[in-house]
């Protein structure tokens, strides 16, 4: 069992929202936000859908990830990751009953005949990250020198990989970024991924201005800039996440000490669920109707039948 120091443990119990860093096969750091957990071991755990399982994908691929938490203190946990798929009725059982407890929603007050409707939204799989070290800027300060905290944990091997080739790619990507970034700039101040040292550190921008090309960005305090790919994820949401909108942008960075240059090459294509109740259900019932053979298939690919949706 992982013992945190008192301050980020405070923050990994009561995060709505943290956002989490996967390696492509190149190393280039991809993020998106994601609801945390801590697991039975200490772990801190986020999953991805069934129908959708990249994040997992590339974490079973290369176990090095980053998970990034705001509220409060902001806490850059750098570990390894173990992917949980062998058992999906254990992960959507799980998931009912984390993600409802943790963020209530609609969807808990649904009649039961059109909550079973959603497995394609609860079937998850579960990914597990060992912290391995922590670095946190006590009161949110990016201007102050932060605190490291390093733990020996091993991580446990991953479960065992789907069999059969992968699904093609159910969206394509938008050959355009600069709508993109003209939507992200009411979305705040952005998370900046990149690698230092063969790890992901990923942080928020102290400060950033909009240029033609990309980004000028100013690192937080204790962090240094380096040159190669970097990922710049703007998000917000809902009190109870009940609403998010997302701009993943991906380019090269050329850094000096906490500055970072980025040249902006390509936008990611997102899934954000609008404030508006109507649009948020069209959006939500559209995606299931898309996602639903693919969670048959995935499943398959796992050797194990759909799980069944159960309420807690």
């Amino acid at each position: 069992m992982i013992t945190f120091p008192p301050e980020p443990a405070a923050v990994f119990e009561r995060a709505l929202v943290c956002a989490y860093t996967s390696l492509t096969r190149d190393e280039r750091p991809i993020t998106w936000p994601v609801t945390p957990y801590v697991g039975s071991r200490g772990t801190l755990d986020v999953t991805t859908g069934l129908a959708y399982p990249d994040k997992a994908e590339r974490a079973r691929r290369d176990p090095r990830v980053a998970l990034l938490y705001t509220d409060g203190p902001v806490v850059l946990v750098q570990g390894r990751a173990t992917v949980r798929d062998a058992d999906l009725q254990a992960n959507t059982d799980r998931y009912v009953r984390e993600s409802l407890a943790k963020a209530p929603s609609a969807l808990s007050r649904l009649p039961s005949f059109m909550f079973r409707r959603f497995t394609w939204y609860f079937a998850r799989i579960y990914i597990e990250v060992t912290p391995e070290r922590l670095i946190w800027w006590p009161d949110g300060d990016l201007t102050r020198q932060p605190r490291t905290w390093s733990c020996p944990a091993t991580a446990p091997a991953s479960d065992r990989p789907p069999s059969g080739p992968r699904l093609p790619g159910r969206t394509i990507p938008p050959a355009d970024w600069r709508p993109h970034a003209r939507r992200a700039r009411s979305l705040g101040t952005p998370i900046v991924s990149l690698m230092s040292g063969g790890l992901p550190v990923v942080v928020p921008a102290r400060a950033y201005t909009a240029t033609p090309t990309g980004y000028e960005l100013r690192l937080p305090a204790g962090v240094k800039a380096a040159d190669g790919p970097v990922c710049l994820t703007f998000h917000q949401h809902g009190p109870q996440m009940e609403w998010q909108e997302n701009v993943v942008l991906l380019g090269t960075a050329t850094g000096h000490d906490d500055h970072l240059t980025v040249t902006v090459e390509r936008a990611l294509t997102d899934w954000s669920l609008p404030a508006g109740r109507r649009r948020r259900n069209r959006s939500f019932f559209g995606h299931g109707k898309l996602l639903k053979p693919r969670l048959e298939a995935e499943a398959a690919r796992r050797a194990q039948p759909v799980p069944i949706l159960r309420r807690p």
